[in-house]
């Protein structure tokens, strides 16, 4: 399971300027805020920030100025796996080691929604230990204890970070990840296609533009 909240995209309005300063053609930008104060691109704007975007990522610069930053709630085996990316990606995280005893472990805590009824069951079993190994823990402070709930701990256990990508980065992501086993990696990338012009940007569908 993932949960991507509190999304917001920056900077597209300086970038796409920024795009037209090798042509110095910034008198054919089109684009402009909308009632809402979101920016959205002209016809003008668009068509040359797809044509760039299709000629590669040495042409297509701005992308790695238009920022995106997301709290991410995900089990630490995603993790793993997302933290192969550390070219412009930044992430503040909850604190594992520091604050794994600060609250009760509930079911909630872990990803289950794919678990037979067996695994549930394994689950529920495991968080009941670890429940008694935290009351002890708080109760004594034995280092022992706090060592068994870190070794311990299930792959699935739900960590959230606060995480600050750019446009680029998520096109390596989208194209390595969309085909992959995991659902949560479905779920992220179903994500980015939403993105302010995420499909034509990132995914790259084709749309008609002059710029």
């Amino acid at each position: 399971m993932i949960r991507l909240e509190r999304t917001n995209v920056m900077n597209l309005e300086n970038a796409l300027r920024g795009a037209r300063n090798p042509m110095n053609s910034w008198q054919r930008m089109d684009s402009g805020y909308d009632g809402e104060g979101d920016y959205c691109l002209g016809p003008n704007d668009l068509g040359l920030a797809v044509r760039l975007r299709r000629a590669g990522s040495d042409h297509r610069k701005f992308m790695r100025q238009i920022f995106v930053s997301v709290d991410i709630t995900a089990p630490l085996y995603w993790w793993k796996e997302y933290d192969t990316y550390k070219v412009a990606t930044v992430a503040n995280s909850t604190s594992t080691m520091h604050r794994i005893h600060a609250k009760p472990f509930e079911l909630d805590d872990f990803s289950h929604d794919h678990l037979t009824d067996r695994g549930l069951r394994i689950l529920e079993g495991i968080v009941k230990e670890l429940e008694e190994i935290r009351l002890r823990y708080v109760a004594d402070g034995r280092k022992e204890d706090w060592y068994d709930l870190i070794q311990l701990l299930p792959s699935s256990y739900e960590q959230l970070r606060t995480c600050t990508l750019n446009y680029e980065t998520l096109v390596n992501i989208y194209y390595a990840r969309k085909d992959h086993k995991l659902e949560e990696w479905h779920e992220f990338c179903r994500w980015i296609e939403n993105l302010p012009y995420g499909r034509e940007l990132i995914v790259g569908e084709d749309i008609a533009g002059r710029g």
